[in-house]
């Protein structure tokens, strides 16, 4: 009795695993709309925390304006989770944040460049802003500007990934200068030492980085990267905030929210480089 044995080509596997990753990255939208309504509201509920500096991005140095960022905030989350000019929505998130950058932790950055603390506050704020803008460039656009605004904004939309890609490499940089410190926030019940994941991390950041830049594997990149942010949201943040007396500190829910931004950031990106790649 013949017996016929049916071969599948290895592509049409790869084929079909790209679809579904494109199925999960394509979530992103929701996550970081989520991210950034969180954003929002914490920026109103601390606001009255008095002068000093609001610990929820984008850091504002007053309650007043925090008050400002918070309700802007809120109202860019709602309307691209909405659905309500969306695209709109992302790109004015987007400039919000670079504004937000210039105003509050930008000067401190620079006036101490080895502090890898406002570095850090600088370069979440970026990747806030890139994810934001790179979200806009894979929507519709429902409304038709000006040609001098239409240049501008696809200038801004065109920069979104390069604006992710760049924290991206930052963060895997500074990764590698604190890793003693980054072992020590890895749960004792993972597996392997605290410092192999702190290691792979900061690796892991630096190559994400380099392929949404340069568009090589982005889509496998940074769905990647978006992944790894979501498991240190559910298994590293998400425990911290709902442990007594951490779940009374604001920084905690910051550091959970911009895991949770984050993932949706990457995974936006990875979907706009994977339709980037199909159009061309």
């Amino acid at each position: 009795m013949d017996q016929h044995v049916t071969l599948q080509a290895p592509w049409s596997n790869l084929s079909d695993m790209a679809h579904s990753i494109d199925l999960v990255v394509k979530q992103g939208r929701w996550l970081f709309a989520i991210a950034i309504m969180a954003f929002g509201a914490e920026n109103l509920i601390v606001a009255r925390f008095g002068p000093a500096v609001v610990p929820v991005i984008p850091w504002a140095t007053r309650p007043i304006l925090a008050y400002i960022v918070g309700v802007a905030l809120l109202a860019a989350g709602l309307s691209i989770a909405a659905n309500l000019q969306p695209r709109l929505a992302a790109i004015l998130l987007g400039i919000l944040f670079l504004i937000c950058l210039m105003a509050f932790p930008l000067r401190n950055a620079i006036a101490s460049p080895l502090d890898i603390g406002f570095r850090t506050l600088v370069f979440e704020i970026l990747s806030m802003s890139g994810a934001a803008l790179t979200l806009a460039g894979t929507l519709p656009a429902m409304k038709r500007f000006s040609r001098p605004v239409e240049n501008a904004m696809h200038v801004l939309i065109t920069s979104g990934p390069y604006l992710f890609a760049i924290s991206s490499v930052i963060f895997g940089i500074d990764h590698f200068l604190i890793l003693q410190f980054i072992a020590s926030l890895v749960p004792a019940w993972i597996p392997g030492s605290g410092l192999f994941w702190a290691y792979l991390t900061g690796a892991a950041f630096v190559a994400a980085g380099i392929s949404l830049a340069t568009n090589w594997m982005a889509r496998w990149a940074g769905a990647l990267l978006g992944a790894m942010f979501l498991l240190w949201f559910l298994f590293l943040h998400a425990p911290r905030v709902m442990s007594f007396p951490r779940s009374h500190n604001p920084n905690e829910w910051s550091s959970a929210f911009i895991a949770l931004g984050m993932c949706g950031g990457s995974w936006i990106c990875a979907w706009a480089r994977s339709q980037s790649s199909q159009r061309s």
